[in-house]
């Protein structure tokens, strides 16, 4: 399968950003839709903006991310383009990435920033969607 990169143009810059659908285990039996977002904004060289996105969405079964469609909009992408500008990214940068965590991530609606795919002993995705 292909990976399909997506353009926006925020500011007076365009982007190309991709998502790429996973799964993050909660503490329990449960299995959570998330979704890798990439951001570049001066080509595949340039300092790429990442983070990693929870579903909030709560579905019926023992695993959430089987029923879950939950993918982020050009505008969650935007949000977050902003936001890491707003912190310091620079996409002009060579190589490297700027990573959104847990306490750097905004607010996004359908969504939120998680550590668990990188650090298995993050917050549980289960009470924070929960919490959410």
């Amino acid at each position: 399968m292909r990976t399909r990169l997506r353009h926006l143009h925020s500011g007076d810059r365009d982007y190309t950003w991709r998502a790429t659908i996973g799964s993050v285990r909660g503490d329990g039996v449960d299995v959570h839709r998330c979704v890798r977002v990439r951001v570049w904004g001066a080509g595949k060289n340039g300092r790429a903006l990442e983070a990693d996105l929870l579903s909030t969405a709560t579905s019926v079964g023992w695993t959430p991310a089987a029923t879950d469609g939950s993918y982020p909009a050009s505008g969650d992408v935007r949000r977050l383009v902003e936001h890491a500008l707003a912190l310091g990214w620079d996409p002009d940068a060579r190589g490297g990435t700027f990573l959104l965590t847990e306490e750097t991530g905004p607010e996004l609606a359908g969504f939120l920033v998680t550590d668990r795919v990188r650090d298995p002993g993050a917050a549980d995705p289960t009470a924070r969607v929960a919490e959410a």
